[in-house]
């Protein structure tokens, strides 16, 4: 349903960010471990912060996630009214 107020009424696909995250983990993971084996460590530090940005995001959305509706509504929800101003 469209309302015309979309970019300030816009929802966050959150399950989807989630599934992102998760493929984002293991190829962080995955090159943080490759690359301190291969004598790397210049990389896999690089792996490494990504890593730990990629954990923070997956819990920001799973808060968001768990807080129910209002940031992720379902398809029964109707878009929220634009702020008056």
């Amino acid at each position: 349903m469209r309302t015309g107020s979309e970019p300030v009424t816009a929802r966050s696909p959150l399950r989807m960010r989630f599934w992102f995250s998760v493929w984002g983990l293991i190829w962080a993971t995955a090159g943080t471990v490759a690359f301190a084996l291969a004598g790397r460590p210049g990389w896999a530090a690089a792996c490494g912060v990504l890593w730990v940005v990629i954990t923070v995001d997956m819990a920001l959305v799973l808060r968001h996630i768990r807080q129910g509706p209002h940031f992720q509504p379902g398809r029964d929800v109707p878009p929220y009214e634009p702020p008056k101003a």
